[in-house]
């Protein structure tokens, strides 16, 4: 690859999307893929929200919009959303490929959302997937939730969210668990207060392990409608001096939170907040204690940067919390290893070079294909006809 390749390198997204889910993927790539000495332009987002970026129309006959800027490449976030229809219509006309960007927001969602991705799949969908030249899945969730929706799992690469590695890092601190009673080392807890999460099994682990002892505490550092319910269970099992609800973290709390807590646990979860707070968790070097759910398995090395426990599953809970409270030297592995993954996996530069690559390889791609010889229908028809008579060959008789 030549490392002074400059590409033109048009990021389509949905404004819509990108102000229902709070998506910062788009700006922080298209700056990094700037900084990397590539033009690029944001179409469907309000100025200033990516760099260079505007909202175009459908028509675009101001000579501003993605067919006038000539890109290598287009991507386009969202498949099923019309940012991916004006991606793929647009790498076609220029005949540059197209690489889609799913970001593995759960299926289920809202009402308005499910009835958008429904018209986009009976509109584009298939067309969306023939024109596709790679998909750029955020975690394994998302990954398999791209070939759910019918992409060819060739095309699906494994290309991590990037994380402020500056920001998140071990060896901060916070006074905001001291603020509210709790004292010594803890379980630090950030999911909803809600049912799903299999928050009462690790009240329950906690309360026949380490809750009765004075040196530990559980935090719940969220809030949602269960929690006078979570609360009253901890109070039942005798454990309710131990277990703190701190109440939603302003983002400017979160880096020192992680980092001075002791272990972090994920007892369920499907949203992409799960896995973005599981990769800030690793940064800060905090060991994790986790669901085997998809959303956690990029964080996660079993037995290295903490462990992964079968959801609900109680025994494996109390098991999963006495092993790493026994162990000191263990937890303090677990936290190095932590920090180096992180280094290693999300750091925002390597992530900027594997998709820096991959764009150039999509691209050659295509080119390759526009220098092969065109085949006539004849042809086309003569090399199906050879293939089936080779397979009812080799079928047994």
């Amino acid at each position: 690859m030549n490392s002074k390749r400059s590409l033109r390198i048009a990021l389509i997204v949905d404004p819509f999307m990108l102000r229902m889910k709070g998506g910062d993927h788009a700006p922080v790539l298209s700056s990094e893929l700037l900084g990397r000495g590539h033009q690029v332009r944001g179409f469907g987002a309000p100025p200033g929200v990516i760099p260079r970026s505007r909202i175009e129309t459908i028509g675009a006959k101001d000579g501003l919009g993605v067919i006038a800027f000539r890109p290598d490449v287009v991507i386009a976030y969202d498949a099923l959303s019309p940012a991916g229809w004006h991606g793929m219509r647009c790498a076609r006309k220029l005949g540059v490929p197209l690489i889609a960007v799913e970001e593995g927001f759960p299926s289920t969602g809202g009402f308005f959302e499910r009835r958008l991705r429904g018209i986009g799949e009976f509109l584009w969908g298939r067309a969306v997937r023939r024109a596709t030249t790679r998909v750029l899945a955020l975690d394994p969730f998302a990954q398999a939730q791209a070939v759910r929706r019918g992409f060819d799992p060739a095309l699906v690469r494994v290309v991590p969210r990037g994380l402020d590695l500056e920001q998140f890092r071990p060896g901060l601190a916070s006074n905001l668990a001291a603020r509210h009673g709790a004292t010594g080392l803890s379980l630090l807890y950030l999911g909803p207060l809600e049912d799903g999460y299999h928050l009462e099994t690790v009240i329950k682990a906690f309360a026949a392990t380490v809750g009765q002892r004075e040196d530990w505490a559980l935090l719940l550092a969220s809030d949602g409608a269960q929690r006078s319910t979570f609360l009253a269970q901890a109070s039942r099992l005798g454990v309710g001096s131990r277990v703190h609800w701190l109440g939603r973290v302003r983002r400017e709390e979160l880096p020192g939170l992680l980092a001075s807590s002791t272990l972090l646990v994920a007892p369920g979860g499907d949203r992409v907040a799960d896995g973005v707070l599981a990769s800030r968790a690793l940064a800060c070097g905090l060991p994790i204690l986790a669901a085997k759910l998809p959303r956690y398995e990029i964080a996660v090395e079993h037995g290295q940067t903490g462990l992964l426990l079968e959801p609900g599953r109680l025994a494996d809970w109390s098991d999963g919390i006495r092993l790493a409270a026994g162990s000191p030297r263990r937890r303090q592995a677990w936290r190095l290893r932590s920090r180096e993954l992180a280094e290693e996996r999300f750091h925002w530069p390597t992530i900027g070079a594997h998709i820096e690559a991959l764009l150039i390889e999509a691209i050659d791609q295509v080119q390759s294909r526009k220098r092969l010889p065109s085949r006539t229908p004849e042809e086309v028809a003569s090399e199906a006809a050879s293939e089936e008579r080779s397979q009812h060959l080799a079928e047994p008789s």
